[in-house]
């Protein structure tokens, strides 16, 4: 697996290519080798933007031979309009996309490292213009939200839809106790991610995380899960009652001790 060191380099490699090329801009490193590179290890991938001249954007998203520069590219994919995933033919993993100077000004992003940037490219690039998120909903809401997921994936699971149960009781209404923790705790050492509350939520809440095995028991177990989740929100929140005795009714209809 590739090192921090090795990462860290393969970034240089890409900026020594764009330098060639005089329609590049600047390149621009975010998460673990950004700001964060406390954070990086051999289980890293590299997250970059390319800020390029005005009409150069398309030739940089079709034609790899920039990146190719750097290392050879074992497969790729456009997996967003604006870039790429790639793997390199060593192991090390990328997420790009590429952007002309006026259109990264409405795109919001956590601030990142500038690798390189040619002259006269202005030092705040590396912080978004745009907001990274907006604000977050309330605790009430996050708290009622998941009490209808509840709801909604038991009847799911009632009707013989597992999957759709399972999305519904273990993803939607435990990303809403994701998002509880952060608005209601303290958070340890660790990095927050703006886009994604998952991202070190077991270093950062412990003893939160402590009870995501009970309300994450897999595919057969929709039932039990619903109640573990439920139990946490009447521990940590203001839950609604009737909603409480219908969940429970429900879980029980299911199967769940």
């Amino acid at each position: 697996m590739p090192s921090p060191a090795h990462l860290l380099a393969r970034l240089e490699a890409v900026a020594s290519s764009l330098r060639t090329r005089p329609d590049a801009l600047a390149l621009l490193a975010l998460g673990s080798v950004g700001l964060e590179t406390d954070r990086l290890d051999e289980h890293s991938d590299l997250d970059f933007f390319v800020i390029v001249a005005p009409g150069a954007r398309a030739a940089y998203l079709e034609d790899l031979g920039w990146l190719e520069r750097a290392h050879p590219v074992a497969f790729s994919f456009a997996n967003t309009p604006d870039g790429r995933k790639v793997l390199f033919g060593d192991g090390v993993f990328a997420e790009y996309a590429v952007f002309e100077m006026e259109a990264l000004r409405g795109v919001p992003y956590a601030a990142g490292r500038l690798v390189w940037k040619r002259e006269g490219v202005p030092d705040a690039l590396a912080a978004p213009a745009a907001p990274a998120v907006g604000a977050p909903r309330s605790a009430a809401w996050q708290t009622n939200e998941a009490l209808t997921n509840l709801f909604v994936g038991l009847h799911r699971e009632a009707r013989g839809e597992r999957l759709s149960a399972t999305r519904f009781i273990q993803q939607y209404a435990v990303d809403r106790v994701l998002d509880l923790a952060t608005l209601q705790g303290t958070a340890r050492a660790g990095h927050a991610d703006a886009f994604m509350a998952e991202r070190r939520f077991e270093q950062r809440f412990p003893e939160v995380a402590a009870a995501l095995p009970g309300m994450v028991q897999g595919y057969a177990r929709n039932g039990p899960s619903a109640l573990c989740i439920l139990a946490w929100l009447e521990a940590h929140s203001c839950v609604d009652s009737r909603m409480a005795v219908e969940i429970r009714r429900l879980a029980e209809r299911v199967g769940a001790p």
